[in-house]
C-alpha cells in the first residue's frame, strides 16, 4: 500500500521539485532514516563502535553522526543509558554543524526540547563555556533537563519562558543562537503520522509567522560578531526561504552567510542550505546569519554566594567521592546543592529549571549525591569504580534497580559501563545499594 501524503502536500513539492518529484516521492516507500550521535563528553567512536549491535556508517552531516538500523531499539542498550550516545536522525545534526560553536563560547539553544542539538553543541564546545536550554513548554523542558543529565552536561542552564523575556534579559549576551523554529513538520512525515495529520496550507502560513517573531527575539540576544542559525525540519518555501528574506528585511543589521557545508544543496534564491530525503536524510532547512551591527548587554553576573556551611559540606564531599573535580561555583535551592557553570549571568525572572549539575540533597552537615554529579563524572575523576563490560548480566540488574556484588569496594561507587559513567550506589560489604533513579530503571 502505498505511502498517503495530503494532495495540496503532493502538488506544492510537485512544483517545487519538478523532475526530481518522483524520486522525492519514491523516498516515501522506504522506512525512515535513523541514526545515533556519539556524545564525545563521555564516549569515543572505538567504544561506541565496539560495543553498538550493528556498524557505524557516517553520515554527511556531522563527524559525530551515523546511521543506524531501523530494527534496534536503542533505548534497550546499555551505552544509551549511560549517555554514550544520543539516538537522533541524521539530518538533524546539520543545523549544529552549521552553527559551529566552539569550547569557551556562550552559546542559546532558543527552542531546543527534546535536546538534541543541545547535547550536540555542549560535545562540540568541550562543556566549556555556557549553553544556554530553552523551552517553551513547561513539560518538554523537563525531558530537556533529563537528556542533558544523561549526556552528563555541567555547563547548562535550562530554562522554560517565551523567547521575548530572554531578549530582554540577555540582550547581547550570546556568541551563538540556534533557532531550530516549530515549525509545519513536513520532514517528519515518515516517521511521525500525527505530522501529516496537522499539515494544511493554513498551518505552514501560521507557523511562518510565528518563526519570524521568534527569530526577532533571538536576533535581540546575539552579540555583535555573533552568530545566528536558523533552522527547520519542513520543506516549505513559506517557513524556510519565506523567513529568511522577512528576517533580513526586518533585521539590517545581519548578513546572511553562504554554507561551508558538503552536506544537502543550495536553497531557492538565498545562501542556505537544503535536505531532502534523496540526500541521506528526512529533511531538513538551515540559514546562517552574522551580526554586523552594535548590540546592548543587558545581562547582569550571576553574583548570588551559599551559605559557609553549604559551601564546606560541598567541597567536603567532592573531596570524599572524587579525586580531582575542581568545584568552584555552588548554589543552594531548598536542600538541593548545584554546581553551577563558571559563566553565567543573573537568572531571576528567566523561568530556569536548572543550572548546571546537581551535586546533591543536604542532610544535616552532609551531601547525599544526586545522580546527576555521577552522569558528569569521568571513571578516572572517581575514588570508587565498579567497571562492567556491556553484555554483563549485572549491568541489567544494575539498571533495574537491583543490589549487585560489587567486593573490595566501599562507599560511594560509581558504575561505569566500558568506561562510561551510568550512575552510582553505595558500597558496602560486597554489595552495591542501587541509587539508580526510579523513573530511569528498565523493565524486564
Amino acid at each position: 500500500m502505498a505511502f498517503e501524503l495530503p494532495v495540496e502536500f503532493e502538488n506544492r513539492m510537485r512544483a517545487m521539485l519538478g523532475g526530481e518529484y518522483e524520486a522525492f516521492r519514491a523516498e516515501y516507500e522506504k522506512p525512515h532514516r535513523r541514526g545515533v550521535r556519539l556524545n564525545t563528553l563521555k564516549c569515543d567512536a572505538e567504544t561506541l563502535a565496539r560495543t553498538l549491535p550493528f556498524s557505524l556508517a557516517p553520515t554527511p552531516f556531522s563527524p559525530l553522526s551515523y546511521y543506524a538500523p531501523e530494527a534496534v531499539r536503542m533505548a534497550s542498550l546499555p551505552l544509551y543509558h549511560a549517555g554514550a550516545f544520543y539516538s537522533q536522525e541524521p539530518s538533524a545534526s546539520s543545523a549544529v554543524t552549521l552553527l559551529d560553536p566552539q569550547p569557551g563560547e556562550k552559546v542559546l539553544d532558543l527552542c531546543a526540547a527534546p535536546g538534541g542539538k543541545s547535547t550536540q553543541i555542549a560535545a562540540l564546545t568541550g562543556d566549556r563555556g555556557l549553553l544556554w536550554s530553552n523551552e517553551v513548554v513547561r513539560s518538554r523542558a523537563s525531558a530537556l533537563a533529563s537528556n542533558l543529565e544523561r549526556m552528563g552536561v555541567k555547563n547548562a542552564v535550562v530554562s522554560s519562558v517565551y523567547p521575548e523575556v530572554l531578549a530582554e534579559k540577555l540582550e547581547g549576551y550570546f556568541d551563538r543562537v540556534l533557532v531550530d523554529a516549530p515549525c509545519s513538520g513536513e520532514g517528519m512525515f515518515r516517521r511521525d503520522p500525527q505530522a501529516i495529520a496537522e499539515w494544511s496550507p493554513a498551518h505552514v502560513e501560521a507557523c511562518a509567522a510565528r518563526q519570524i517573531a521568534i527569530l526577532g527575539s533571538a536576533a535581540r540576544c546575539v552579540r555583535e560578531g555573533g552568530v545566528l542559525v536558523y533552522s527547520t525540519c519542513t520543506f516549505s518555501e513559506e517557513e524556510n526561504e519565506g523567513v529568511v528574506r522577512a528576517f533580513l528585511r526586518e533585521n539590517p543589521g545581519f548578513v546572511l552567510e553562504k554554507p561551508d557545508v558538503a552536506f544537502g544543496r543550495p536553497a531557492y534564491g538565498v545562501d542556505a542550505v537544503r535536505i531532502f530525503p534523496m540526500d541521506g536524510g528526512e529533511g531538513h532547512f538551515a540559514a546562517r546569519f552574522r551580526r554586523t551591527a552594535p548590540n546592548g548587554y543587558a545581562a547582569r553576573p550571576y553574583d548570588e554566594k551559599p551559605d559557609r556551611q553549604t559551601e564546606a559540606a560541598a567541597q567536603t564531599f567532592c573531596a570524599s567521592v572524587f579525586t580531582d573535580w575542581k568545584a568552584e561555583r555552588f548554589a543552594r535551592v531548598r536542600d538541593r546543592i548545584l554546581l553551577l557553570p563558571a559563566a553565567l549571568p543573573a537568572l531571576s525572572g528567566l523561568g530556569v529549571l536548572r543550572a548546571g549539575v546537581e551535586l546533591g540533597e543536604m542532610k544535616k552537615n552532609r551531601i547525599e549525591p544526586a545522580h546527576g554529579i555521577f552522569m558528569a563524572a569521568k571513571p578516572a575523576q572517581c575514588r570508587s569504580v565498579l567497571h562492567l563490560r556491556h553484555d554483563d548480566p549485572r549491568l541489567t540488574a544494575f539498571l533495574r534497580g537491583e543490589e549487585i556484588p560489587a567486593e573490595g569496594l566501599a562507599g560511594y561507587t560509581a558504575v561505569a559501563v566500558e568506561g562510561v559513567v551510568t550512575g552510582f550506589g553505595k558500597a558496602s560489604g560486597g554489595v552495591l545499594k542501587n541509587k539508580y533513579p526510579k523513573g530511569l530503571r528498565i523493565h524486564g
